[in-house]
C-alpha cells in the first residue's frame, strides 16, 4: 500500500522536500496557508535583497536564468525564481492553496506512554513507517471557510522561523505598547503592506525602529528616503552586530575564509577524535586572526567606532550565530547626514509621547513605532502538535536549542521530521541536501542509531552551538560547520563527502550548491 506523506508548508524547504519525494517514487501533498509558494520571499519590504551571494543560493540542479545578473537579486527575482523551480518541476500539482494545518495529531501509543518511553529504537523499529501509527492532520481552507481531517503515514514539517509568530518585547504593566499615544506595529506588519502604502505610512511621522537585523536596517533605509533629515528614523538597538558592506574583506571572498575545509579544522567538532581536536586548539590563533582579518576591515569600510556600534564579540561568533547580514547600501552615509539616528537601547518601554530608554527622563518622541524583533519559530513549531508531551519534546529544555538528530529528526517523536528551522550561512543549500537525507531515509537507503545514540550526538552539537554561538545558540546555527554537518548526512546517504577533486581543491575551495548536484 502506497505511503502517503504530509508536508506542511510550501516555501523553499517545503518544495524541496516534495521534489526529492517525487523523485523516490512518493506522492507527497503539500500544505501551504497562504494563496502562493515561497514562504517568507512572498511578501517582504519593498528594499529586500538576498543576503547571500547568489551562487550560494542556489538549487543543485537548477541554476539561476542568465537574466538575472545581479549578485544579490531583489525579492521579487528570488521569488521569480523559487517558482519557476517549482514549475520546472511540476510541484504545484501536489499543494493545497489556502489550507492552513491547525494541528497534528499521532494516532498509536500515547505519547508519553510507559511503552513508548522504553522504545530504544527511534518509532519503536527504528524504520520511517510503521503499521501501529498514523498522523491525523487537521486543516482549515481560508478559501472556503472549511475544515478537513487528513490521515498520514509520515509528516515533514517545514513550517520555518521567520515569520507567522511575530516576538513581542515584554512590559511591566502601564508600560507597554497601550501608554503610547502613537501606533506600534511589527515588522511583518510593515512587509505586508504594499510598497506605495508602506511608504505613505511612514510619510511624515516621527519613527523609531527597533532591532538592529536585516529587516529594521531596510525599514530605517525607506522611512529616511520617505523622510530626511526632517523627520530622522532612530534605530534602538540593544547589541552591536558584525554586519558587513560585501563580501569580500580586503579583496578576500569570505567563503576562502569559512566555507572551506581548512577553515573548519580550526573549531573543535561534534564527535571529533583526539587528532582533529588537537588541531583545532593549535589552530587558535590562526582563527583568531581570521576573524580580526574580517573585522578590520568592517572598520575600515564602515565608521563603527564613530557612532561606537563595535560589536564587542568576535566576527566568528557573528557567523556561528548566523546572524551575519550584509548593511544597505548608504545606512551609514544616512547616519551621518542624520536622516538616521543610531541608539543603543538595552531596555525600553513606553509613555505617551513616544519611548523611555534606558530609563532616561526625557522620553524619545514618535509617532510610529516599529518592531523589528523577529519571531518566535519555537512556538510556531510547538504549537502544530496537538499532544503536550511532544510540544514538551520538540522545544526541549530552556537551555539547549531544539533537539533535533541531524537537525531533522526528534529521537522522541516518530514518523515526523523537520526541515528549514535550523540555520545555516544559506538556508537554500542546507535545506536541499536535508530533503535528499530525508527522502534517502524514508526511501530505505539507510536506518537512524538507537535513540540514545541520536540524543548523544544533539548533546555535542549543542555543546559546539554554546561554544561558538554565544548567548544565540538557541538559534541551532551549523554555519561555522556546513560541510562537517554535510559531510555527516553524505556518509548516512551512502555519498563520498569529498566532493572536489584533488586534495588541495577539497581542503582549500569553498563547498556550495553546486558541489552536491549528485550523489
Amino acid at each position: 500500500m502506497e505511503k502517503q506523506i504530509a508536508i506542511i508548508g510550501a516555501g523553499v524547504s517545503g518544495l524541496l522536500a516534495c521534489k526529492y519525494l517525487v523523485s523516490k517514487g512518493f506522492d507527497p501533498i503539500v500544505f501551504e496557508a497562504r494563496s502562493n509558494i515561497g514562504g517568507v520571499w512572498t511578501k517582504t519590504i519593498e528594499t529586500t535583497k538576498l543576503q547571500t551571494p547568489k551562487p550560494a543560493y542556489q538549487f543543485s540542479d537548477f541554476p539561476w536564468p542568465d537574466s538575472v545578473t545581479e549578485e544579490y537579486p531583489s525579492q521579487r527575482l528570488v521569488q521569480d525564481y523559487v517558482c519557476s523551480y517549482a514549475t520546472h518541476f511540476d510541484l504545484l500539482r501536489h499543494i493545497k492553496f489556502n489550507t492552513k494545518v491547525i494541528g497534528i495529531k499521532y494516532e498509536g501509543p500515547p505519547a508519553g506512554d510507559e511503552e513508548m518511553q522504553a522504545w530504544s529504537l527511534w518509532g519503536g523499529n527504528g524504520e520511517p513507517f510503521s503499521s501501529r501509527g498514523k498522523w491525523i492532520l487537521e486543516t482549515q481552507n481560508s478559501a472556503i471557510l472549511s475544515t478537513e481531517v487528513y490521515q498520514v503515514d509520515f509528516v515533514i514539517l517545514c513550517v520555518g522561523r521567520f515569520s507567522d509568530v511575530p516576538n513581542l518585547p515584554e512590559f511591566h504593566p502601564d508600560k507597554g505598547p497601550e501608554a503610547f499615544n502613537g501606533e506600534v506595529i511589527h515588522s511583518v506588519d510593515y512587509s505586508n503592506m504594499d510598497n506605495e502604502t508602506a511608504r505613505n505610512f511612514v510619510k511624515g511621522k516621527r519613527v523609531a525602529v527597533v532591532g538592529f537585523q536585516k529587516s529594521a536596517m531596510d525599514i530605517a533605509m525607506e522611512c529616511s528616503a520617505a523622510n530626511g533629515v526632517e523627520h530622522p528614523c532612530t534605530v534602538l538597538y540593544r547589541t552591536e552586530h558584525w554586519n558587513v558592506p560585501d563580501y569580500y574583506p580586503w579583496g578576500v571572498h569570505l567563503a576562502y575564509l569559512y566555507c572551506n575545509r581548512f577553515s573548519e579544522l580550526m573549531v573543535h567538532k561534534p564527535g571529533e577524535g583526539f587528532l582533529l581536536s588537537l588541531l583545532a586548539t593549535i589552530l587558535t590563533p590562526l582563527r583568531w586572526a581570521s576573524s580580526k582579518f574580517v573585522e578590520t576591515y568592517i572598520r575600515n569600510k564602515l565608521p563603527l567606532s564613530k557612532f561606537g556600534m563595535v560589536p564587542s564579540h568576535s566576527f566568528l561568533q557573528e557567523l556561528s550565530s548566523c546572524l551575519t547580514s550584509t548593511v544597505p547600501d548608504g545606512f551609514y552615509d544616512n547616519v551621518e547626514e542624520g536622516s538616521i539616528i543610531l541608539k543603543k537601547a538595552p531596555s525600553f518601554s513606553f509613555c505617551q509621547e513616544g519611548i523611555k530608554v534606558n530609563d532616561e527622563d526625557k522620553p524619545l518622541e514618535s509617532d510610529l513605532v516599529i518592531l523589528a524583533t523577529g519571531f518566535k519559530g519555537e512556538e510556531k513549531l510547538r504549537d502544530i502538535f496537538v499532544s503536550t508531551t511532544f510540544q514538551k519534546h520538540i522545544i526541549g529544555s530552556a537551555d539547549a536549542p531544539v533537539p533535533l538528530y541531524r537537525e531533522c529528526i526528534h529521537p522522541r517523536i516518530p514518523q515526523l521530521a523537520v526541515i528549514g528551522f535550523s540555520e545555516s550561512l544559506t538556508n537554500l543549500y542546507t535545506s536541499e541536501i536535508r530533503s535528499r537525507w530525508v527522502a534517502e531515509f524514508l526511501d530505505g537507503t539507510f536506518k537512524l542509531p538507537s535513540i540514545k545514540e541520536m540524543e548523544q550526538d544533539i548533546a555535542q552539537w549543542h555543546m559546539y552551538m554554546k561554544r561558538y554561538s554565544g548567548k544565540n545558540y538557541r538559534r541551532s546555527c551549523i554555519g561555522g560547520l556546513q560541510i562537517w554537518y554535510n559531510d555527516q548526512l553524505c556518509k548516512d546517504m551512502g555519498w563520498n563527502p569529498k566532493r572536489k577533486k584533488g586534495f588541495f581543491a577539497d581542503l582549500f575551495q569553498p563547498y556550495g550548491p553546486a558541489d552536491y548536484v549528485s550523489p
